[in-house]
């Protein structure tokens, strides 16, 4: 018989268990803890011990809305969920301290990846079939299955593996050709991107707000990203990608101007030319030049009329990133479609990715995605696509499994959500 301990843990301690363990993710964090705390709710930080050794824990939250109180570990908790003995202890403990809270149910998101799949949807390696069996046994029920499309923890993910990978050359060479050509227009553009500070992440809302008026989502408030900053701090990093028109026009007027310099030179090299074979050298040049010339010169005129409109820096994309030792996430991103052409998302993510190589982190999360790996009937694969350039693979989740604490309670809750069509 195994000796199994329930412990609270301090911040300190939760913080470095998570930092360690390989589900580690920033919902499983103190910061995460003090931002629940501040929005009302209950945080409790639970841990399992055997003969000492810490080996689960997670970020236990009771929540009370609408009349209804539930219990709540976003992306955990932390644990082996292959381990029988283990997890049903952890699970019996957490139930319980659920229903001391008042509880009627606990919702879990497990951070244990259910299936690896390749970015293009095929499996790799066996599906984590004992998890889900083990928790089905211990209880739960699974909401929603093995579904697809978009849920609020993504069940499904996209991730590029860094690990390996050197430097930013290196880092470049791993992309798609398409990406890479991206990365270079976005930087000869003028493309810049610079962290915010919080009192400009009005800035990044923006941004925000119009994503989601094409995409038919609903922002969070200017406050939800503020709270964020103060609580994560230094783990936390809101970037804005802008274009300075300036440096636009200035990259085409160069170009323009040399073109008309070797226009200039060819000709006067074709007066002073003696022979034949030169002759053709220097005529060939010359039509390279004049197929070139147009589409700088309509670059140029573009770029003062875009400087006349929108003035001389105009943010084009902003992110949201969270650090955590395992990984970067890339949580919440908005962008002005109207200058995609530009490519400031591409150029954002990469040099995220730099950041990584140099902190020495892992794994770049760029999250959700909706499951479907082929265009028909798919609204979501042009988020796909983006992220396939970059190559990474798909970690597919176990999805949402919910415990009934108070089964009588949890039973007329699911019926009045069942009448009501919720």
């Amino acid at each position: 018989m195994r000796d199994f301990e329930l412990v609270k843990l301090s911040e300190d301690e939760f913080d470095k268990f998570s930092a360690c363990h390989p589900q580690g993710n920033f919902q499983q964090t103190s910061a995460m803890g003090t931002l629940r705390k501040e929005e009302g709710k209950t945080v409790d930080y639970l841990g399992v011990k055997e003969h000492g050794e810490l080996k689960a824990a997670g970020l236990l939250q009771i929540i009370h809305a609408g009349g209804s109180t539930f219990a709540l570990i976003h992306d955990g908790p932390m644990c082996d969920f292959d381990d029988k003995e283990l997890l049903a202890f952890f699970v019996g403990k957490l139930k319980e301290y659920a229903k001391q809270g008042g509880a009627a149910q606990l919702d879990i998101t497990p951070e244990a990846v259910y299936q690896l799949h390749t970015q293009k949807g095929e499996l790799e390696g066996s599906a984590d079939d004992e998890m889900v069996a083990n928790l089905l046994a211990l209880g739960f029920d699974h909401v929603g299955g093995f579904s697809t499309g978009y849920t609020s923890v993504p069940r499904w993910r996209w991730v590029k593996d860094l690990t390996g990978i050197k430097d930013e050359a290196a880092l470049t060479a791993s992309y798609a050709k398409y990406r890479r050509r991206n990365v270079r227009i976005a930087r000869e553009s003028g493309v810049h991107t610079r962290r915010l500070e919080r009192d400009e992440l009005s800035l990044f809302h923006q941004l925000c707000e119009l994503s989601c008026e094409k995409q038919g989502f609903e922002n969070r408030p200017l406050s939800f990203f503020e709270e964020m900053y103060d609580a994560f701090g230094d783990n936390i990093e809101y970037r804005v990608a802008e274009i300075h028109f300036d440096e636009y026009l200035k990259t085409w007027q160069d170009k323009l101007d040399k073109l008309n310099a070797d226009k200039a030179r060819i000709q006067k090299d074709l007066e002073r030319s003696r022979t034949d074979k030169r002759t053709n050298q220097l005529n060939l040049q010359l039509a390279s030049v004049d197929k070139n010339m147009p589409p700088a010169v309509k670059r140029v005129q573009e770029a003062h009329d875009l400087l006349d409109q929108y003035g001389a820096v105009v943010p084009l994309d902003g992110s949201m990133f969270l650090y955590h030792p395992r990984e970067v996430v890339c949580t919440t991103s908005g962008a002005d479609e109207r200058f995609d052409k530009f490519y400031a998302p591409a150029l954002m993510h990469h040099e995220m990715m730099v950041k990584c190589i140099e902190r020495g982190i892992p794994r770049y999360n760029l999250y959700g995605i909706n499951g479907l790996f082929t265009p028909e009937n798919n609204p979501g694969f042009g988020v796909l696509e983006f992220k396939q350039r970059f190559n990474g693979f798909v970690e597919e989740m176990p999805g949402e499994f919910v415990l009934p604490v108070k089964p009588l309670v949890y039973a007329a809750k699911q019926l009045a959500h069942k009448l009501l069509h919720r």
